[in-house]
């Protein structure tokens, strides 16, 4: 994914999540980017802000952390629902897409006259290796 149009804050940011490869709180990533003269936590928020807008970074609010959109080609801030696999035993993290639970979820809260503006879910248990 190209990093053209962001700040260098943001691509910092950024580079820091993809290559984790997993999820990092935002002090975790500030502590990571301390030679880079990252000296605050507004600063990673800031640039935290911006990525999730962009769809290239996704909140994981069971966890309080951050990670990289697993297909930032695909813009995921146009996804209407997000989901995320979260082993409870090792800390990986899936994020997947089933278009099928979005349209039942959709068809389910059109009934109840409910309009999401964003849906995220998060699903705790074991992965493959820990189970």
């Amino acid at each position: 994914m190209s990093v053209a149009g962001l700040t260098k804050n943001q691509a910092l940011v950024f580079d820091k999540l993809t290559a984790a490869g997993g999820p990092m709180s935002a002090y975790q990533i500030l502590d990571n980017l301390r030679e880079e003269g990252f000296r605050a936590p507004l600063q990673v928020y800031r640039a935290l802000d911006k990525l999730i807008a962009d769809g290239l970074v996704h909140k994981l609010e069971s966890l309080n952390a951050f990670v990289a959109c697993a297909h930032p080609e695909e813009k995921c801030g146009s996804h209407g629902l997000t989901a995320f696999a979260i082993c409870n035993e090792c800390g990986n993290v899936f994020e997947f897409h089933h278009h099928g639970l979005e349209h039942d979820l959709e068809h389910f809260l059109g009934a109840k006259g409910f309009k999401p503006e964003k849906t995220v879910v998060e699903i705790r248990g074991k992965c493959a290796n820990c189970a």
